[in-house]
C-alpha cells in the first residue's frame, strides 16, 4: 500500500515544486537582456513601426479605390421585389366617359424583377481605371521609400548606440589606466620617491576618469532607449548589441554608375513618375469626355394583380449618349496640365538632389575612410606615448605629469578613433540610402 502512493507523492512533490519555480523562472528569463544585431533591430523597425503601419493603410486604401474604378467597367445587376395597394384619378389624366368613375378603384400589383447593365464603350471610365492603377503604384513606392527610411533611421539610432558602446568600454579602460596610476603614485611615494602632490594628482585624474565613465554609461543607456522606442519595443526593455562598432572598408563605386542605379531604385522618384503617369492618364479620361458612350441594360420579372397571377415580362435596350457641352473639361484640362509641369519640376530637381546626396557621399565616405586610418594610427602612438610615460615615472626619471598628459592624449586618440569609424559606417549607409533599394541592399553595406 505505501509503495503504491509513493510514485504519485514524488509526483504531487515535484509538480509543487516545478510550480514555485516557474514564476521565479519566467521573472529571470524577463530580466534577461535581449541581445539585438542590427539586422535583427531593422526587421522589428519595419515590422513595428507606425509609419509603416499607417502607410501600409494608405496602399490598401488605393488598391480598394481601383476595384471602384474597375467596377464601373463591369456588369451590374440587382433584384426588386415590390407589392403596391393604390388607386387613380381617371379625370386627371383627361379620361372621362359617361359609365367610367372619376377614380379607379383601389387595386393591388406585385412586381419581381432581374434589372443588368453593362457598359460595352466608355473611353473616360477606362482611362480613370488606368490611372487609378498608377495612383496605387504611387502609394506602393510611397510605402517603400518609408520602409526604406526607417531602415536608415534604426541603422542610424543602431551605429549610435555602438559608438555610445565604444566611449563607455574606452572610459572604462582610462579608469583602470587611471586607477594603476593611483596605485603606481602611491607605491612612489611610500618608497621615498614620489611625493604627495603626485599621489594626489593620480587621484585627480581617478576621480575624473570615474565621472566621465558614468556619464559615457548614461549616454549608452539612452541610445539603447532611443533605439527600443523605435523598433516597437518597450523603452525600458533591456538589450545588448550583439555587435560592437568596427571598421569594414567598402569599394567605392563610380558616381556615375550610382546615379543611374539612384534613378532606377529610389522609390521617392518612382513615386514622382508613377504619379506623372497617373495624371497622363487622366488627361486621355478627360479627353474622351467627348466620346461616345455605349451601354446595353434590361429586366426581366413577372407582375400581375396577385401572386399567382404574375406574367412574364422584360426590357431589353441599348443606350447610347454624347456630351454636347461641358464647360468643365477644359478647366479640368488645365488643371492636370498644371500639375504635370509641377512634376517635372520635381522630377528634375530631384535629379539634381540625388546626384548631390550621392556625390556628398561618397565624398564622406573618402573622407572618413582617410580620418579612420589617421585616427588608427593616432591611438597606436597615443598608447606607446602613454606606456613610455608610465615606465618613466616608474623609473623615477619624471613626475606623473608626464603620464596623465598621455592619457589625455590617448583619450582624445580614442574619441578620434570612434567618431572616425561611426562617420565611416554612417556614410556606408547613406551611400546605401542615396543608391535607393536601401531595404533589399543594406546588409552589403554593414560591417
Amino acid at each position: 500500500m505505501w509503495n503504491a502512493k509513493w510514485p504519485f507523492s514524488v509526483a504531487a512533490i515535484a509538480m509543487m515544486v516545478s510550480w514555485a519555480i516557474l514564476p521565479r523562472a519566467r521573472a529571470q528569463d524577463a530580466s534577461q537582456p535581449v541581445r539585438l544585431t542590427i539586422t535583427e533591430a531593422i526587421e522589428r523597425g519595419l515590422r513595428a513601426n507606425l509609419r509603416i503601419q499607417t502607410a501600409g493603410t494608405r496602399m490598401d486604401e488605393a488598391a480598394a479605390a481601383r476595384e471602384r474604378r474597375l467596377a464601373t467597367l463591369l456588369p451590374r445587376a440587382r433584384v426588386e421585389s415590390t407589392a403596391s395597394l393604390q388607386n387613380r384619378s381617371l379625370a386627371a389624366f383627361g379620361i372621362t366617359a359617361p359609365g367610367i368613375p372619376d377614380v379607379v378603384p383601389m387595386f393591388s400589383t406585385y412586381d419581381f424583377r432581374v434589372y443588368a447593365e453593362q457598359p460595352l464603350f466608355d473611353r473616360q471610365a477606362y482611362h480613370g481605371w488606368k490611372a487609378s492603377q498608377r495612383q496605387e503604384e504611387v502609394v506602393r513606392q510611397d510605402y517603400q521609400e518609408t520602409r526604406d527610411q526607417i531602415v536608415r533611421l534604426v541603422s542610424s539610432l543602431y551605429l549610435n548606440a555602438q559608438a555610445a558602446a565604444a566611449r563607455a568600454e574606452a572610459a572604462q579602460s582610462r579608469v583602470s589606466t587611471a586607477g594603476e596610476l593611483y596605485r603606481l603614485a602611491r607605491e612612489r611615494r611610500d618608497a621615498g620617491v614620489a611625493t604627495g602632490v603626485d599621489v594626489l594628482r593620480a587621484q585627480v585624474e581617478l576621480a575624473n576618469a570615474e565621472q566621465r565613465l558614468l556619464e559615457s554609461r548614461n549616454a549608452a543607456k539612452q541610445a539603447l532607449v532611443s533605439l527600443a522606442r523605435n523598433i516597437g519595443m518597450s523603452p525600458g526593455t533591456p538589450i545588448e548589441l550583439a555587435e560592437a562598432l568596427g571598421f569594414q572598408p567598402l569599394e567605392r563605386p563610380d558616381a556615375v554608375a550610382a546615379l543611374t542605379e539612384s534613378l532606377a531604385n529610389r522609390a521617392d522618384y518612382r513615386a514622382l513618375a508613377a504619379q506623372r503617369e497617373a495624371l497622363t492618364a487622366q488627361q486621355k479620361a478627360n479627353r474622351a469626355r467627348w466620346y461616345p458612350r455605349l451601354s446595353v441594360g434590361g429586366n426581366y420579372g413577372g407582375i400581375g394583380r396577385a401572386v399567382g397571377q404574375v406574367q412574364g415580362t422584360g426590357t431589353l435596350q441599348g443606350t447610347l449618349s454624347f456630351t454636347v457641352f461641358d464647360r468643365d473639361r477644359d478647366g479640368e484640362q488645365r488643371e492636370i496640365e498644371s500639375r504635370i509641369q509641377r512634376l517635372d519640376y520635381q522630377m528634375a530637381d530631384m535629379r539634381l538632389g540625388l546626384e548631390e546626396e550621392i556625390r556628398t557621399a561618397l565624398l564622406a565616405l573618402e573622407s572618413a575612410a582617410d580620418e579612420v586610418r589617421v585616427a588608427q594610427q593616432g591611438e597606436e602612438l597615443a598608447s606607446q606615448e602613454l606606456a613610455l610615460a608610465r615606465e618613466r615615472f616608474q623609473a623615477g626619471v619624471t613626475n606623473n605629469l608626464e603620464v596623465i598628459s598621455a592619457q589625455a592624449s590617448l583619450e582624445r586618440a580614442q574619441e578620434n578613433r570612434i567618431l572616425a569609424v561611426t562617420r565611416y559606417s554612417d556614410a556606408k549607409m547613406a551611400l546605401a540610402r542615396a543608391l535607393g533599394g536601401t531595404e533589399r541592399s543594406f546588409k552589403k553595406y554593414l560591417p
